[in-house]
């Protein structure tokens, strides 16, 4: 049965997502940080176009990735190797959540809505956002950005406007958080690409488990302090 917020802070217990559309939770409340913060902690997710209502997600099984299980390949070692872009941490979140919402409205229509736009902004200034930038000169040409939990991060979502470029960023992220104890990488939803990239599915009930216990973990001190990155 799907549930509808209203004003209070809470929601329903993921387990109790429809299987048909496959994780579908609730429906309504807001995008306050407080509410995105329990969402994540929960395991559950925003996800709507601008047609919709405001949706909220926990499917079964979940997209994860391990940092040191990231499929590397051979172009793209090539690739890092070269040293044409400089990667940095927290460096123009706000710049790559925008051009991840500029990128798919020019294709298939976006989730990423002026409203979360704003929300995630927001969780960045609180130090809960975090980004990924891939520059070429002073140009970004690739990123990605998500939440961090603990040792878990819930990547959100990604662009490129260079060949590779977000599977650079990827392989940024994967490294640095490798360094510093990060342990998974929430993916959400399964597709193609991410599973060529070393992304496996977990039932539900294992990722909530690990979850709970990765979010009370700590990284390394400074891993989310703006700065450049090394592959």
């Amino acid at each position: 049965m799907l549930t509808l917020l209203d004003k209070r802070l809470w929601f329903p217990d993921p387990t109790l997502a429809l299987t048909e559309p496959d994780g579908l939770l609730a429906v309504g409340g807001d995008l306050s940080p407080e509410r995105l913060l329990l969402a994540y902690h929960m395991g559950i997710f925003p996800w709507f176009d601008q047609s919709q209502p405001l949706l909220w997600w926990s499917p079964d099984p979940r997209a994860v990735l391990e940092p040191d299980a990231l499929y590397v390949s051979r172009s793209l070692a090539k690739l890092a190797r070269r040293g044409l872009y400089r990667l940095t941490i927290n460096i123009a979140f706000e710049q790559v959540i925008r051009a991840c919402r500029q990128l798919r409205e020019t294709r298939e229509g976006t989730w990423i809505t002026p409203g979360i736009e704003q929300a995630y902004c927001r969780l960045h200034q609180q130090g809960h956002a975090h980004s990924v930038e891939v520059w070429q000169g002073e140009q970004l040409v690739a990123g990605l950005y998500g939440i961090g939990l603990g040792k878990l991060f819930c990547g959100e979502s990604m662009f490129h406007r260079v060949d590779n470029g977000s599977k650079l960023a990827m392989l940024g992220l994967c490294r640095h958080l490798h360094r510093h104890g990060g342990e998974l990488i929430d993916c959400q939803l399964p597709n193609p690409h991410l599973m060529s990239l070393g992304v496996t599915s977990w039932p539900r009930s294992r990722f909530l488990h690990k979850l709970k216990e990765l979010q009370q973990q700590s990284l390394a001190q400074g891993c989310w302090q703006p700065d450049e990155l090394t592959l």
